[in-house]
């Protein structure tokens, strides 16, 4: 009886674009963050269910009121609906963790939620409020430092997680990072997905293709750099299917990325002891989806040489690190640092 009280601890990597929960059964899952609902008597007939969440939402969007309610990494304001794929979202998210299964049996559930490094203090209570009544216990904590506990980067480092909706940096000192240990950048996956299409529409006004598949063709794609060889992809001419080469829009858009992560990059630097700058700088690991642009962190530590060199190590899987690391802090932190939720 004892054991089946012990706590269920979660970590939430709660992302724009995918969310990943690690626990500490060992469960580790990855959601696609979309959250849709029937738009009618038909779809219902269809798809036979209330709610879809994730790939299957976003493969039957045609028949979905489809949301995908995370916005720069925080919840979308003045949207109800918005609201409630949050909590539709969270609650799948959970239950894949085994949190349901786990409260049947009597054992409180604690989670630790990773927010980007800047989430405005309504953001947090918007998480608050949608984590009520599926967790007792909960824990927010900016990204970056999730990333960095769960990759026991704890000193001398800089995190630099860029994702979907927002690039977050946080320079770890051995102790939990202040404000001015960090930053939040919009420019990120999404801007990318944008800048890519604006270019190809511009370049190929006949072609006809949907956001979706610019977002697949950048991340089957993406580089910063040089490339052999040409990026082609394939769309619809009033309805033929055409090859297009957007080798150069790739690479436009892709490079957009650097310049101002570089610069919030040597930003948090120069607020770090001088003694200490050079650790920093050779310790720079770079996470997240967009992390995996190829060349992205050769150009991140090329751009460290006008302050004296430095190293850039690309975490080789990052679906998990945020979620793992939220699950490492929700095992080792105290009574103290948590806060009880009511339904």
């Amino acid at each position: 009886m004892a054991e089946q009280r012990t706590p269920l601890s979660v970590g939430v990597d709660l992302g724009t674009s995918r969310s990943a929960v690690s626990a500490s059964t060992g469960a580790r899952q990855l959601v696609l963050s979309y959250v849709g609902w029937p738009l009618d008597m038909v779809a219902r007939r269809v798809v036979k269910k209330e709610v879809l969440i994730g790939e299957e939402a976003l493969e039957n969007r045609l028949m979905l009121d489809l949301h995908r309610p995370l916005e720069r990494g925080l919840i979308k304001e003045g949207a109800d609906r918005d609201a409630r794929a949050v909590r539709e979202l969270l609650k799948h998210v959970l239950s894949l963790a085994g949190t349901e299964a786990a409260r049947e049996e009597g054992r409180a559930v604690r989670a630790v939620v990773g927010v980007p490094a800047e989430a405005m203090r309504v953001n947090k209570q918007q998480l608050r409020s949608a984590m009520a009544g599926l967790v007792e216990s909960l824990m927010i904590v900016s990204e970056p430092f999730a990333v960095a506990y769960g990759l026991d980067a704890l000193l001398h480092a800089l995190i630099v997680d860029i994702g979907a909706g927002t690039t977050d940096l946080c320079v770890m000192n051995g102790r939990y990072p202040r404000d001015e240990d960090q930053k939040t950048l919009t420019a990120a996956g999404d801007s990318i997905d944008e800048q890519l299409q604006q270019l190809i529409q511009a370049r190929f006004p006949e072609a006809n293709f949907s956001r979706h598949m610019v977002t697949a063709w950048k991340e089957s794609g993406s580089f910063v750099g040089e490339l052999s060889g040409k990026i082609m992809v394939t769309a619809p001419v009033q309805g033929r299917p055409t090859k297009f080469d957007i080798t150069e829009e790739m690479r436009t858009a892709c490079a957009s990325l650097v310049p101002p992560v570089v610069e919030a990059m040597l930003d948090l630097i120069s607020r770090v002891e001088p003694e200490y700058q050079a650790k920093v700088r050779n310790n720079v690991i770079l996470t997240g989806g967009s992390s995996l642009i190829s060349g992205l962190g050769a150009a991140l530590q090329e751009a460290l040489k006008e302050v004296g060199g430095g190293k850039v190590r690309v975490v080789k899987d990052p679906a998990f690190v945020g979620a793992d690391g939220g699950l490492a802090i929700a095992t080792d932190a105290p009574d103290s640092d948590w806060e009880t939720l009511t339904a």
